[in-house]
């Protein structure tokens, strides 16, 4: 059975490897102008979940935890919805996008089941 510690370094090695994997795979696409704009986006939200994550890891009281874990749901919520926005205006093939949003989607359904705990 893993504490605390392990699953926490478990779970932030899986939001960091979920942003890398954002920003690999969109990087390998053409420039064009809106998408551009919202691939920006999806770094940007996808990177702060993984560092905020990171960051609740290493928090000094439960206020901070719920704090850190409320934004790493955010960003979660919100590099979902720029993958949905993605899919929706057929800039990236829905083979790469599906498999990147089932992930979202996981960290999002861990992460606040996680903070119900907390609140409780």
């Amino acid at each position: 059975m893993m504490d605390n510690v392990d699953y926490n370094k478990l779970f932030a090695s899986k939001t960091k490897q979920l942003a890398v994997a954002i920003i690999q795979e969109l990087s390998k696409l053409p420039y064009q102008e809106a998408f551009s704009v919202i691939r920006k986006q999806v770094y940007r939200s996808s990177t702060s979940m993984a560092a905020n994550y990171r960051a609740m890891c290493r928090a000094r009281s439960k206020a901070e935890r719920f704090s850190k874990i409320s934004i790493v749901i955010e960003e979660t919520d919100e590099t979902l919805f720029w993958l949905e926005m993605l899919e929706e205006l057929n800039y990236v093939q829905n083979e790469i996008l599906l498999d990147l949003k089932i992930k979202t989607e996981e960290i999002l359904k861990v992460t606040a089941s996680y903070r119900k705990m907390l609140k409780a």
